[in-house]
């Protein structure tokens, strides 16, 4: 199994970061490595201390499931064939702002968790974090 480089992580944390100050957002940015275990994470001045804890579940929440925390969301409604799996794990993030980490080879090796605004915008930071992966 493959998984995320310091270096790796830091692009990803400098990439999300830029993209918050860009739009103008304080986000909680956390980085998991392909085991789920937190390898970076920064929290912006002034940002949600709030939002800390859900940042770094929203990575681990895209980790355990390989795809985006606004997907499981979806899977998640009522009547949904995830319904009520937030109350797994120790508690999951199912809203956008989670997105697993990608090699160059397509191979998951690890995730980014983004709060502090609204989700949208969380999401909009953790993807720009993810491209950061090279």
């Amino acid at each position: 199994m493959s998984d995320i480089t310091m270096k790796q992580a830091k692009s990803v944390l400098e990439a999300a970061l830029e993209k918050a100050e860009e739009i103008g957002t304080k986000m909680d940015i956390s980085v998991v490595d392909a085991g789920a275990n937190l390898k970076a994470f920064i929290r912006m001045d002034n940002a949600w201390i709030g939002s800390i804890d859900i940042a770094i579940k929203k990575a681990g929440t895209a980790r355990f499931f390989d795809m985006p925390t606004g997907e499981i969301g979806k899977l998640s409604q009522p009547g949904g064939p995830l319904y009520n799996i937030e109350h797994s794990n120790g508690g999951l993030i199912t809203f956008p702002g989670g997105v697993p980490l990608k090699n160059a080879e397509g191979e998951i090796i690890g995730a980014i968790g983004v709060s502090g605004s609204t989700v949208e915008n969380d999401h909009i930071v953790a993807e720009a974090g993810a491209s950061a992966i090279s």
